[in-house]
């Protein structure tokens, strides 16, 4: 389930969410052909596993501190805090057998794993991994998993009523795979270079004018201004979309099925953030596609980005007035 709580609160809400949850599983396991009997069993294991996991889980609220979240650690420390786990042979499966060194954003919940480890029966871990491959799977697989994943995905835990239409569902599938070659196709249509262009000369209006703010400011001193200044030249505006378009070359999109082309395109994402390893920060890299419908403000990045998505009436009109535009 989506947080920690959900496995560790007592009211009753809670309960008759875990009780949903440890049904949903069952019927799952139930799809994967296995009994009545055993499918209920599993799915006790299943809940027991991750309660124990989400007890040694850190809260939401400390998750958010990067402080509490930063442990790097070598690899012999690593093995001393998890000797039932071999780090090598896990970076060698992932194709990184260098690996020396890590951040581990939660110690004491590998301390906890660590012990569960050799406390659970290999069989159980089994029927855990098992479970969360077809869970992450469920949505690419035939109607019965689809709609049994919407029951309770959707709506016991959002609470909503109807799945999206097939079209919609598939949209969102490509654009997760293949955002940015999906959004080439997208800004030619719907954000040719002038939008840019202006969308653009409206931020750095807006950031001159924030520069100007930040001179006269009475309560600002000196120091403060000059740190709030540099900070400010050296903020970074991403409008519409990216200036270097991601290479696809070593994705292969087939006609398989449809739940292998998407493993696949997961496989192709993991490997592409894994080779980041060891590599200075992209800051032309981002974080959402261009068709997407949102922005964020990244501040450990220092930028703001806009998709070509969010830059469409009624929020931004590249024909408009600029007196409509700026608000």
């Amino acid at each position: 389930m989506p947080e920690r709580e959900y496995y560790l609160k007592e009211d009753d809400q809670s309960k008759q969410l875990r009780a949903a949850y440890t049904k949903h599983v069952a019927k799952m396991f139930e799809l994967l052909g296995d009994s009545a009997d055993q499918s209920a069993a599993e799915a006790a294991t299943i809940l027991k596993i991750e309660t124990a996991l989400a007890t040694a889980s850190m809260k939401n609220t400390d998750l958010r501190d990067p402080d509490k979240t930063y442990h790097k650690m070598m690899l012999a420390e690593l093995k001393t805090l998890t000797p039932n786990f071999s780090w090598e042979a896990y970076f060698k499966a992932m194709g990184h057998p260098e690996l020396k060194e890590i951040n581990v954003g939660q110690p004491e919940f590998f301390r906890a794993l660590d012990a569960q480890l050799s406390a659970t029966p290999l069989g159980d871990w089994k029927t855990y991994l098992r479970w969360h491959l077809v869970n992450a799977a469920a949505p690419g697989l035939s109607e019965k998993f689809v709609a049994l994943d919407f029951a309770f995905r959707g709506k016991t835990l959002t609470g909503a009523m109807e799945i999206q239409p097939r079209w919609k569902r598939c949209v969102q599938a490509t654009d997760r795979v293949l955002g940015e070659a999906l959004g080439q196709v997208y800004v030619q249509k719907y954000f040719p270079p002038e939008a840019k262009a202006r969308a653009l000369e409206m931020v750095h209006n807006l950031l001159a004018a924030l520069g100007d703010d930040l001179q006269t400011l009475p309560w600002m001193g000196p120091d403060t201004r000059a740190e709030a200044t540099a900070k400010l030249k050296a903020f970074a505006v991403k409008i519409g979309y990216t200036d270097k378009w991601r290479d696809y070359a070593a994705l292969e999109i087939g006609r398989r099925s449809y739940a292998e082309n998407q493993l696949l395109g997961a496989e192709f994402d993991f490997a592409r953030r894994l080779n980041k390893i060891g590599k200075p920060v992209d800051r032309t890299e981002w974080g959402m596609t261009p068709p997407t419908v949102n922005a964020y403000n990244n501040s450990s990045m220092n930028e703001i980005v806009f998709p070509a998505g969010i830059l469409q009436p009624p929020f931004y009109d590249p024909k408009a007035d600029d007196a409509v535009n700026y608000g």
